[in-house]
């Protein structure tokens, strides 16, 4: 790899590194082709991006970013993980950790938090970021849908309805 080929791949790592939601960190300890294959493919349904490369080049692309408090755990033969929703890479690797012993989570990153494994395993546990979406619309409809139940509910229950809104006008004072 010639010098500006380097240049390139620092320059991308950065903006990586600028947009990335989280970061993670692992050591490759004898994963084979097809297992590696296998892991970034799982990565790329998630929204996220496996990748391995120079750990010099990495930490000159952590310059700059929110992530260059991780640059000490670049040591030995690792990979990085991104991705923008900030759980999401770490989900798919702490899965894929369990069912495979030569992929050790080393730590990472969450902005300008460092991680370590422990840290990880936590920020997998976590609801997704569309998960806390559904969550959140679900809480926004339920209001509506109690509306929706109260001007379906029988003539009865309307009337009271509308008795107990004209009874707080009457309390109100006049302002004209």
């Amino acid at each position: 790899m010639d010098r500006v080929q380097k240049r390139e791949l620092v320059a991308t790592l950065n903006r990586t590194f600028t947009e990335t939601g989280a970061v993670v960190i692992t050591r490759n300890l004898g994963l084979t082709v097809a297992q590696v294959t296998d892991l970034r493919r799982k990565m790329r349904e998630a929204g996220a991006q496996f990748k391995v490369s120079k750990n010099r080049l990495t930490k000159l692309a952590l310059e700059g970013t929110p992530y260059t408090g991780i640059s000490d755990l670049l040591t030995g033969p690792t990979a990085i993980s991104t991705s923008a929703d900030p759980v999401a890479a770490a989900k798919v690797i702490v899965a894929y950790a369990k069912t495979n012993d030569k992929l050790e989570i080393v730590g990472g990153g969450l902005g300008a938090s460092v991680l370590n494994a422990e840290g990880v395993k936590a920020l997998a546990e976590l609801p997704s970021l569309d998960e806390m979406r559904a969550k959140l619309i679900g809480l926004i409809n339920a209001p509506a849908t109690k509306i929706a139940q109260v001007v379906t509910a029988p003539a009865a229950k309307l009337a009271r309805v509308f008795a107990a809104y004209g009874d707080s006008e009457k309390k109100l004072p006049d302002n004209t």
